[in-house]
């Protein structure tokens, strides 16, 4: 690669100043030979090196020279982001390419939608968190004629403002959008997405063992078992929901997440890996009696298809009713009952490394969160500095003036 450092003293200031730039001899077909000099727009090593490489391109099409004028390559945020979504939904998950099709709808594109990519730098991206620190959850237009479920969730009260942990969902979407169309050399060179830092730990709800035990009671015959297996294994929503006969061992105790499906659509599980989970026996017992002939899923509708999360709503609020199970504030959704099985696996004591292993978690960091819920264990812990010394082994005074004469004749 032709490219170099050049260094120069300005004349009016005496300052040295420095640029990376490209230079080097092209050698046209026809025998000609063009010497290019350029600045680079990317004003690094590594994006000199880019510069000539696309400058190189363009004089083998014949395109030096001639590019289209800046209205004529203004690429707006509104008309990349639907080459965004087909990146993502080649190398995503769905349930990230949903995600992200959201972030766009509410916040991206209301704010940066008509702005050219090219003109999104560090101070618009400000702009935007400053707007977003200012912006309700639930923003969205409430209707003319709300249900009744609609008014009694929403009562009297005002919706809060974005957590800064959404913020930075969306501040993350818009980092990876950048860094495609820099990818794609729709612009030279992304700016620089800034999260906000040292966000408090998410909180999160579970039911104590007499809660849980209470919520098997209280279920309904058909719903049971899959409460009770929620419970007992800490599988996720959409694992429970393409669980198959053919994931469980339960002469070994034993059952595999293979999959999840989500909103229809069948994928590995979170952290693209499958994990073994162990049953305990009320799990393989329940398990037994569940057996049917219905299809394939474990759970699944009459007619053997698998079930929905909206299907799966009513039976929890119903047990949890019927429990007398209720919150202050917020409810007991299906992903607590996750919580609930790591929860009380960390308050009989069990290693969180053995936690991380069950719950499928990717990083220890994840688990640590539990940590707090088993203070015995670091009770135990500091408790051995109380303990008194080991009693040292008697010693033979004779044996051991002995040994110092043989050592100092």
């Amino acid at each position: 690669m032709s490219v170099r450092l050049r260094k120069w003293k300005k004349i009016s200031t005496g300052k040295v100043e420095e640029a990376w730039q490209v230079d080097f001899m092209f050698h046209h077909p026809d025998g000609r030979q063009q010497r290019v000099v350029k600045f680079s727009p990317v004003q690094t090593r590594r994006g000199a090196e880019q510069y000539e490489r696309e400058l190189r391109a363009s004089l083998l099409n014949g395109t030096f020279g001639k590019e289209n004028s800046s209205e004529e390559t203004r690429v707006t945020l509104a008309q990349f982001a639907p080459r965004f979504l087909t990146y993502s939904e080649n190398n995503n998950k769905h349930s990230s390419v949903v995600t992200k099709r959201q972030l766009l709808d509410d916040h991206l594109l209301p704010f940066f939608g008509d702005m050219a990519l090219s003109a999104i730098g560090p101070a618009e991206i400000e702009d935007f968190k400053a707007v977003m620190r200012k912006k309700k959850s639930a923003a969205r237009a409430r209707k003319e004629a709300p249900t009744k479920a609609a008014l009694r969730k929403r009562g009297d009260v005002e919706p809060k403002p974005l957590s800064l942990k959404t913020i930075n969902n969306v501040l993350s979407a818009l980092s990876k959008l950048l860094a495609l169309a820099e990818e794609q050399r729709v612009i030279p060179q992304a700016p620089r997405v800034r999260l906000f830092g040292k966000l408090p730990k998410p909180t999160f709800d579970f039911l104590t063992f007499e809660e849980a035990e209470r919520l098997i009671d209280a279920a309904d015959p058909e719903w049971r078992t899959l409460l009770l297996v929620a419970l007992k294994t800490g599988l996720r929503q959409g694992e429970l929901i393409g669980l198959q006969w053919s994931d469980l061992d339960l002469a070994q105790g034993r059952l595999n997440v293979r999959r999840t499906i989500w909103r229809g659509v069948t994928d590995l599980p979170k952290g693209g890996r499958e994990r073994t989970v162990d049953l305990p026996a009320s799990a393989v017992e329940a398990l037994k009696a569940h057996r049917h002939l219905r299809g394939r899923f474990v759970f699944c509708q009459e007619d053997g298809q698998p079930l929905t999360a909206g299907k799966m709503a009513q039976p929890l609020r119903r047990a949890l009713t019927r429990a007398g199970i209720n919150r202050e504030e917020g409810r007991i959704g299906w992903h607590d009952l996750r919580h609930t099985y790591a929860s009380h696996l960390a308050m009989r004591g069990v290693p969180l490394k053995v936690i991380q292993e069950l719950m499928g978690h990717v990083t220890i960091e994840m688990t640590e969160r539990y940590a707090h819920l088993s203070p015995d264990t670091r009770r135990e812990a500091v408790s051995v500095l109380d303990r008194p010394l080991p009693l040292a082994p008697a010693c033979d005074i004779r044996a051991t003036r002995m040994e110092e004469a043989a050592n100092h004749p």
